[in-house]
This record gives structure tokens, sequence and C-alpha cells, in this order.
């Protein structure tokens, strides 16, 4: 038999008629005072004597003394964490969204604090303040912060003493039970804690119950609530708050179902008409794409830099709005589409296709600054539109983007075209490298601009530079496509003619034309010039054909003569192959080269060259006709020819001029002194 009160009553009957509410109370007292002596202790309702050290230790604990704070903040963790489950978050049954909410107990925060969010704020009876939470007192109160949910506990006697008995066991045993007691004294100890569990389990039954039938203020309004469970409470409270609280969440008229899949959509279509007949539709949630619209604005006045994430967490998810970051996104993707905003991270304007995955990761949302979009103005665009025409001979579509991106993508093909032509140009070898560097330049800056405004103005600041620019682009555009041929010939004849350049420059035909071809190959803009090469080469080229001609036609006449000449001389001394082939090679090879030389030059050079190769031949002949002079059998006569003489004329004057007839007649004497020298001495003269 269980030892509480009931039971002692029936123990106690003495009569069959004897009054148990009278006995009851009578228990009761002497239950107290005993309880009050700590000669038997109370778990719950049942009672138990106390042993003499039981009763010491049990003294102990009442003597431990608690501080409010303490009871509030254990009774706060057995209603938030216990009975509530851990619950930090409501989600609101409209829209799905996630509400953080704070968490007190008698003032006290339970848990961490977190900026901007709800708060849900209990009153128990343990509090010193109880009485005065009136309704009067609870009405205004619940309207602080903005609106919060007041729960006012009933004035619950066994809350109090149960709670004190849990905080005084658990404070004593966790500071007493050390490991050193004797094993009676740690027995009892474990009895206590044991007890005291089943003290919080009875503690978390109690508020669970309290807690349906307790009083609940909400923003300036007294509930009468439906829900009969501590969870169901609380939720339909928090319903209260958000609905009545957040009074712009009803601008957001049309949830999507899913949002960021209709926000990929969107920025993959990239369709700004059909943007703006949904818009006009009203498809889109206006009122709250002009509240977007209007922050962004604002901001942009203010010269405010908005991040997304602080847009989305501390404007947008708080009071009075509470809208879903994911809707969020898809407005702002909107006005991305519609041309109204900018997205920026990295101090660059973030790509169409790449803004997805900037704002849908909750990482990069720090990084992107949104920008209320500055337009250009009308007369610009016009004014944009009409340079466009006048450079590509094409007219731009007439919406700023549109125009914007019909001017990009033409000035980039400027830019490869110059870029690839520029590697040629820089060689020195082809025209164009100056104006190729300072299209660049010109170019540059706008191709890399992004901020469609900017770029409008830049292009018309610098109309008279791309104007100007524009002429010098189409011809060397035209040159690198269709005249480099013509051009590489011109330059591969001229190279070729200044082999014979000295001779070409004397004639009256080739001379000119050699001097116009120079002209045209160093001129910065050859490109109208280039349609008179072929004439100029056809005239240099022939003349050039005909000094070849002639010079070879005499070169191989001298070799010939040479050649001639020798071979009579290997006749007379019966000279052997091995003989002939090394004395006529030499000339045979040097008349070849001749025939197939384009060099003047060379051409004379050869006819030296063969002079020097007739002597050595001459000389290998007299030597084998010394060496045959020996017969080897008396029949066999010797060979006989007479040896070779030169006589270079000039190397008998003796003055660099012939100015009398005594000087006439000092040159001839000395020369005919040598000739008949020569004569005399059974020689051949040739005379050079």
């Amino acid at each position: 038999m269980k030892g509480n009160v009931d039971n002692l009553v029936t123990l106690c009957l003495d009569r069959i008629d004897a009054d148990r509410i009278a006995l009851k109370r009578q228990a009761q007292e002497s239950l107290g005072r005993l309880e009050k002596e700590t000669l038997i202790s109370r778990n719950g309702d049942v009672y138990a004597f106390l042993t003499n050290e039981e009763r010491d230790i049990n003294k102990e604990i009442k003597d431990v003394d608690i501080a409010n704070a303490d009871e509030a903040k254990t009774l706060g963790e057995i209603v938030f964490d216990d009975v509530l489950k851990g619950q930090r978050k409501h989600r609101f049954s409209v829209n799905k969204m996630d509400f953080d909410f704070n968490r007190k107990c008698d003032a006290y925060l339970i848990g961490q604090n977190k900026e901007r969010a709800l708060l849900v704020s209990v009153i128990s009876p343990l509090s010193d303040d109880y009485d005065l939470y009136d309704k009067g007192k609870l009405i205004l109160d619940s309207t602080a912060e903005g609106g919060c949910v007041l729960v006012r506990l009933g004035n619950e006697e066994t809350l109090g003493r149960e709670l004190r008995a849990y905080i005084q066991t658990e404070k004593y045993v966790g500071r007493k039970n050390d490991g050193t007691l004797p094993e009676t004294t740690r027995r009892i100890l474990r009895d206590c804690a044991e007890a005291n569990l089943r003290r919080r389990e009875r503690l978390t039954t109690l508020v669970a119950e309290m807690l349906p039938a307790a009083d609940y203020y909400v923003a300036g309004q007294a509930l009468k609530l439906k829900a009969s469970t501590p969870l169901g409470a609380l939720d339909e409270a928090m319903e209260y708050l958000v609905q009545n609280t957040f009074n712009k969440m009803g601008l957001l008229k049309h949830l999507c179902s899913e949002p960021l899949k209709e926000t990929q959509a969107v920025l993959r279509a990239n369709d700004v008409d059909r943007e703006g007949e949904l818009f006009r539709a009203n498809e889109h949630n206006p009122e709250a794409l002009d509240d977007l619209r209007s922050y962004l604005e604002l901001c942009g006045q203010a010269s405010r830099q908005v991040v997304l994430h602080d847009m989305l967490e501390k404007r947008y998810a708080v009071r009075p709005y509470g809208w879903p970051d994911d809707e969020v996104l898809l407005l702002l993707a909107r006005l991305v589409v519609l041309g109204e905003v900018t997205l920026i991270m990295d101090a660059a304007p973030i790509p169409i296709d790449k803004v997805f995955d900037a704002i849908a990761t909750p990482a990069k949302r720090r990084k992107v600054i949104v920008r209320k979009r500055e337009t250009a103005d009308p007369k610009a665009i016009l004014e944009a539109r009409i340079l466009g025409k006048q450079l590509f001979a094409e007219m731009g579509p007439d919406g700023e983007d549109g125009l914007f991106a019909f001017l990009q993508a033409k000035l980039k093909d400027w830019q490869t075209s110059l870029t690839t032509n520029r590697s040629l140009a820089d060689t020195g070898q082809y025209p164009g490298a100056d104006a190729i560097a300072t299209g660049l330049a010109l170019i540059g800056p706008l191709v890399a601009d992004q901020d469609s405004k900017k770029f409008i103005e830049r292009c018309n600041a610098l109309r008279d530079d791309l104007l100007a620019f524009s002429a010098d682009f189409h011809d060397i555009d035209h040159f690198y496509k269709s005249q480099k041929p013509a051009w590489e010939k011109l330059r591969k004849a001229y190279g070729a003619f200044q082999l014979n350049r000295m001779e070409l420059e004397k004639d009256d035909a080739a001379g000119p034309a050699l001097k116009r071809m120079k002209e045209v190959l160093d001129s910065p803009k050859p490109y109208n010039s280039l349609k008179e090469a072929d004439g100029l080469t056809a005239t240099a080229q022939a003349v050039n054909a005909a000094l070849l001609s002639k010079r070879r036609a005499d070169a191989s006449a001298k070799i010939d003569a040479r050649v001639a000449a020798l071979e009579a001389d290997l006749s007379a001394a019966n000279a052997d192959a091995s003989l002939r082939s090394s004395c006529l090679g030499a000339l045979h090879d040097m008349k070849a080269s001749v025939e197939t030389e384009q060099s003047l030059a060379h051409i004379t050079q050869a006819e030296t060259e063969a002079v020097s190769a007739y002597d050595a031949a001459v000389r290998r002949i007299e030597t084998f006709v010394g060496a045959a002079a020996k017969p080897k059998t008396p029949d066999a006569p010797p060979p006989t020819l007479k040896k070779h003489r030169v006589v270079k004329a000039a190397e008998f004057v003796k003055a660099p001029y012939l100015e009398s007839s005594s000087d006439v007649d000092a040159f001839l004497g000395a020369l005919r002194q040598a000739l008949d020298g020569a004569i005399a001495s059974g020689e051949r003269i040739e005379i050079r």
C-alpha cells in the first residue's frame, strides 16, 4: 500500500460514518509538520519515513540556496525543451516560411537570442510579478517588439514546490557525489537522484497539462484557443501572431509551388516581352514587385549598398514582410530580366547566364550586390543607334539592352579581326600596325564595359574617334581578307629586283616603276595603291628580263670562246679524258650557272671566275705537255704547244692618263718590248 494521503485517511477511519474530508485535512496538516521537521520525505503524493542519515541529507538539500533565475531557467527548459520538444521555429501554413522565435520564461532568455526573431514568453506563478499580470498588462505587453506571444500559466501550487525540490536536489547531488562517500551515503544520493528524475517527469507532465489551459495573449489580443495539446496551442498562437503582425505579407498574392525552378526558367528564357505581358496581367505579384523596386530605388538615391543576403534576411524575412527567400529571388529575377536591376559580384556585373547560380547559392549571396539600374537617356540611345548605322551600315534595336548587345557584338567582331591581324602587322612586313594598336586601345574599354548606360554614353562621347577609325578598320579588314596576296606578290617582286637595282634604276621605264613600288611598300596606308602593283611589277620585270638576257648572252659567248680555245689546246696536246674533264668541267658549270642566274653582278662575277678557271686549265695543259715532251719510245713524237702568256696593257701605263704624244710613244714602246720579248721566247700572247 502506497503511503499517500488517501490511504492514510482510510487507515484512520474508526467508524462507518466518519468525516473523510476532515480526516484528510488533519492528515495533510500532520504530514506537513513532519515534512517540515524532515522526519518524512515526499515524492509526488507518496510519503516515506526517513532514517537518521536520510534525515540529515534531506535537511542539507532543503538548505541549498536557489535564485529566481534558477527557477525561471529550469522551468523554461521544461516548457520549451521537454514539453514543446525544443521547437525554435514556426512554419507558417500560408507560405510555408519558417519563422524563428526567441524563448523567455519569467523574463529570462532560454537559449540563444536571435536578432529580429519573434518572441514567445511564458509567465509562471513563480514570477515575483505574477499577480501584476492582469488582462490589461498582458494585452499591453503582448504588443511589444512588434507583437509577441505571452503565455500566462495558471497558479498551480504543486509547480513551485516540486520545481524548488528538483533544483535543490539536482544541485546537492551534483555537488556532493564525489566518489569518496560511504556506501550508505552514496546509496541515499542515488535514491535521491532517481526520485528527482521522477520528479522531473511529473513536472513535465504537469506543465504539459498547464500549457493548453493557460491564458494566451498575442499582439494585443486575448486568444481563445481550440488546441488541446501544448504544441497545438503554440502553433495556433504563432499562426495568429504571423498573420496579424506581418501586414505586408499579403503583397505576395500568388505563391509559386516551386519558386527556384521558376526563377531558373525566368532567367533562362530572358524574355522581356513575356515578363512584361505577365506583369501587366497581374500574374507576377505586381504590388510585391513594386515594393522591391521602390526599395532598391530609395537605396540607390541614398547611395546605400544593398547586399542580397541582408536584403533577404534583414528586410523581407522579418516584419512587416515575412516573404520566403525563394519568392523574393523570383521577384528579383523578374527585375533582372526586365532590365531594371543589375547584380554585381567581385566588382563586375553578373552575366544573365550566371545569375541563378549566384543567387541560389546561400554562400554567394553575401557577395552579391543588388543595384537599381540606371537607364540611358532616350536621346543618347537614338544617337548611339545612328552611330551604329554609320559604323556598321546596319541600324541596331531601339531598346537599351538590345542596342547594347548589338553594338558590343559588332565591336567584338572588330576586336577579334584586329587581334588576329596584329601578329602579322607587328612583324613590320605588313601595313596597319599603328592603326590596329589605336583601334584596339579605342575598342577595348567599350567591349569590356558591362553597364549598358555607361557604354552608350561612352560610345557617343567617342563618336568622332570611332568614325575616324571606321575607315581605317574597313581598309585593314579588306587588306588582310582580300589584298594580302597582292601585297605579298609585290613585296616578293620588289625584293627580287633588289639584285639588279642599280641597273634597273638607270632605265627610263624600270627606274620610276621601282621607285613607285618602294613608295607603295613604305606607305602606312597602301590599300588604294595596290591596284598599281601588277603594272609596276610587269614594267620592272620586262626591263630586268631584258638586262639579264643580254648579260647572259654576252657571258655565255665569252665562256664559249674560252672553252673553244681550251679544246684546241687539248687536242694539240693529245690530252686524255681526265685532263679534258678537269679543264673544261669548271667552265661548263659556270656557263650553266650563268643561264639561270638572276643577278647581273653574279653573271659578271661568273665571267671573271671563268677567266681564272681558263688560266688554271692552261697551266694544267702546259704541265701535261711538259711531262709528255720526254717520249718513252723513240718512235712517239712529243706534242708541241707554245706557252701561254697574258699581257695586261694597263700595266704599262705609268700615269693615270696619257696626255701627250711622248706619253703615247712611251706606252707603246713598253708594250711592244713586252710583246716582242714574248714572241722571242716562243710564247703565244693573250691581251687582256
